[in-house]
């Protein structure tokens, strides 16, 4: 069996929230909201705690990396999303 040289970290909210340098509630609040990070959910109940894949949280982080303010932009957004292809629509 091969092993993965690449461990899954788990962070707890309060970890999560310090690497992204938030407060755990707006991480909380952004979890509510289907915003931020990818969390994984520890139960079936909905009082199951919640956890966060170090890797998910940093590619997240690093995905609102921006070189300028109108970077981000709703109409840089909408111009960035309308030159990118699904792959229903490449001609083969």
């Amino acid at each position: 069996m091969h092993q993965s040289t690449q461990q899954l970290r788990l962070l707890n909210t309060p970890q999560a929230a310090a690497l992204l340098g938030i407060s755990p509630n707006t991480l909380k609040l952004w979890r509510h909201k289907g915003r931020g990070p990818q969390f994984v959910k520890l139960g079936d109940s909905p009082q199951s705690g919640v956890a966060y894949d170090e890797a998910d949280v940093l590619a997240w982080r690093d995905s609102r990396k921006f070189g300028s303010t109108s970077a981000y932009s709703p109409a840089a957004q909408a111009n960035v999303r309308s030159t990118v292809r699904r792959p229903d629509q490449v001609s083969r």
